[in-house]
């Protein structure tokens, strides 16, 4: 896990208004305008008639709303958006990183949005479904999390 500072500008516009993090799941979310506005990013199966696949919907899925609530000529107090790569991108990342875990043992590889009094910061995480003391899944993605998020430094 590390904690990464922000550009609160330059990364707002790729969460808000660039496809930068389409393709990551949404966890959930929340901000905090003239109300407090939480978005919990499970998919509720029985609204669709053929549902998705997925557990989480994706970021590209609930970007456009939380525009709406944060646009403004003021900024938001505070707000903290969870997101996760995609579980069926967990192989892929893997390979490239040339770790031995399984996609299968991975809950969830997390950028966790945080901002307050003006201040954006992301902090990343993992969590298994199964005991490891192996860290390198961790490191690797707190490298990868660094790498992708240049573009917000």
């Amino acid at each position: 896990m590390i904690v990464l500072e922000l550009n609160a500008k330059t990364c707002m516009s790729h969460l808000l208004l660039k496809p930068t993090f389409h393709k990551y799941s949404f966890i959930e979310g929340e901000v905090t305008t003239f109300n407090k506005f939480h978005v919990d990013g499970h998919i509720h199966k029985d609204f669709f008639d053929e549902a998705p696949g997925r557990e989480y919907a994706f970021w590209k899925e609930v970007q456009e709303y939380f525009l709406s609530v944060i646009r403004g000529k003021r900024t938001p107090l505070n707000f903290k958006l969870i997101l996760s790569l995609a579980p069926e991108d967990f192989a892929g990342f893997l390979d490239s990183r040339g770790l031995s875990f399984r996609p299968e043992e991975i809950q969830g590889l997390y950028l966790n949005f945080r901002y307050d009094n003006d201040i954006l910061k992301c902090i990343t995480g993992i969590s298994m479904k199964t005991f490891t003391m192996d860290k390198s899944l961790e490191g690797e993605w707190d490298k990868y999390a660094q790498e992708m998020l240049g573009i917000c430094i």
